[in-house]
């Protein structure tokens, strides 16, 4: 994965997540009948400026710093306001209206999501089954009995069909529990029931690897090291390998199975690798440099290639997962509460110290996955930036002045009050806004880059 893939995907999830904020805004001040003086996406310098038409003229912007958007209405607070123009200006606005305008924002990113997700339901994926490999010592799969080869099909009685769904799960349930019920099937097709103790791991609440940390790691089947499908902007791609190829040798040193192959490879994050593979009857030899991956706590190096995996082991391995477009709305609807919820849990946790703050990523960790999964296909794109956009919805209602729910928190006082915030009142909370996002921003950023050279 390159960092200029990287960066085109990070800008393109970002300008379509920023405009979908920024559309919210928009519409219902239109709606609402106040002028819109400017809609931009993105800060600083504009690279394309145009007006719209109509009377308003209002001026659409797409700026040089792609981290964000604003939509700037007519306010007698900051704008010389004709007579005439005054019932449009946004401070003169009814209470409800100039509520909805600001909340209209975050609910734009929580609709998009749904839409998102009801697309990736219709679309339908390949997802993994929840097969796991032989828990490691001392940790709580394996204090519970867990064995390789076991299909995990719940966890605290709800069913977890893939590997996502048992990861959401765990993290909902949290961990200071000692008795998880988990139900699994193992490779004689026979159910068992387990109990985790998620409290008795006290690394659980400083990973940013739940499922490992947990003990739950993916089963891998012998698989000969064949290519089954190659990353188009990956190493090995760029390398000139294709599916169908074997790899023979890592450096000289012979590779009989899949996992010797991964074995040489993810120790070795950017760094040159000499492979031999073999084409039909003939065998060639390359140079590869690895891409790059955070997991978890640790760095890893790809390749960017999937293994060859035989039918009958695909069946046993993964499920599609498809709907119809009725049902799709219900998963869309469904996954976006679930995937807010558990947002919702996990920063609680955070503030209570339960959950360690590494969880928290900027524009770094961002721009990764956009890169990854805009690398996988549309699918995989499209759920990342539900997810994303939920993030962006659910930050943008934390009540710190600046932010939407700052100026929500505003509007419940003045509903209660009967009048608006003091002009000192609201200039100290910006400043507290301010510091705020620089704080959470550093934070943010510290994470990201002690990730990427931690």
């Amino acid at each position: 994965m390159t960092i200029a893939w990287s960066i085109a995907a990070f800008i393109v999830a970002i300008g379509i997540l920023v405009t979908v904020h920024e559309a919210g805004h928009f519409l219902v001040a239109r709606w609402c009948n106040v002028r819109v003086l400017r809609f931009s996406v993105g800060f600083g310098t504009p690279l394309l400026r145009w007006h719209g038409r109509g009377p308003d003229r209002t001026e659409y912007v797409v700026a040089a710093i792609p981290l964000g958007g604003y939509v700037r209405m007519l306010d007698g607070r900051e704008d010389d306001v004709a007579p005439e123009e005054r019932h449009r200006a946004f401070n003169h606005r009814p209470l409800a209206q100039r509520t909805a305008i600001v909340a209209a924002g975050p609910a734009a990113n929580f609709l998009f999501a749904v839409v998102a997700y009801w697309a990736v339901a219709v679309i339908g994926t390949v997802e993994m089954r929840p097969i796991i490999a032989e828990p490691p010592d001392q940790t709580p799969a394996a204090a519970a009995g867990l064995q390789a080869g076991d299909e995990v099909l719940s966890v605290d009685g709800r069913e977890t069909l893939t590997w996502q769904q048992l990861a959401m799960t765990l993290l909902d349930v949290g961990f200071t529990r000692e008795d998880v019920p988990v139900a699994v099937e193992g490779e004689d097709g026979r159910p068992r029931g387990h109990s985790l103790d998620l409290a008795a791991e006290p690394a659980l609440r400083e990973t940013t690897d739940i499922l490992g940390t947990v003990g739950l790691r993916p089963y891998t089947p012998r698989l000969l090291p064949v290519l089954g499908a190659v990353v188009d902007s990956g190493p090995a791609a760029a390398a000139g390998l294709q599916a169908g190829d074997r790899i023979v040798a890592v450096d000289g040193e012979p590779v009989d199975g899949w996992p010797e192959l991964v074995e040489r490879i993810e120790p070795r994050p950017g760094e040159e690798v000499g492979l031999t593979y073999q084409r039909g009857d003939r065998r060639f030899e390359t140079v590869v440099v690895l891409d790059r991956q955070q997991r978890g706590e640790r760095e890893v190096g790809l390749l960017g290639v999937r293994p060859h995996v035989p039918e009958e082991l695909r069946e046993r391995m993964s499920r599609e997962v498809s709907y119809g477009p009725v049902a799709g709305l219900w998963q869309g609807v469904s996954r976006t509460w679930e995937t807010t919820a558990l947002t919702v849990k996990v920063l609680y946790r955070m503030v209570r110290g339960e959950a360690t703050l590494q969880n928290i990523g900027g524009p770094v960790t961002i721009g990764q996955f956009a890169g990854d999964t805009a690398a996988l296909g549309v699918v995989p794109f499209l759920a990342f930036l539900g997810i994303i956009s939920i993030s962006l919805g659910i930050v943008n209602l934390i009540p710190v002045p600046i932010l939407d729910g700052g100026h929500l928190l505003y509007f419940l006082y003045e509903a209660i009050s009967g009048r608006p915030p003091s002009e000192r009142a609201q200039a100290i909370g910006q400043r507290i806004g301010i510091l705020a996002l620089i704080g959470l921003m550093s934070l943010a950023l510290y994470n990201d880059f002690h990730r990427l050279f931690g």
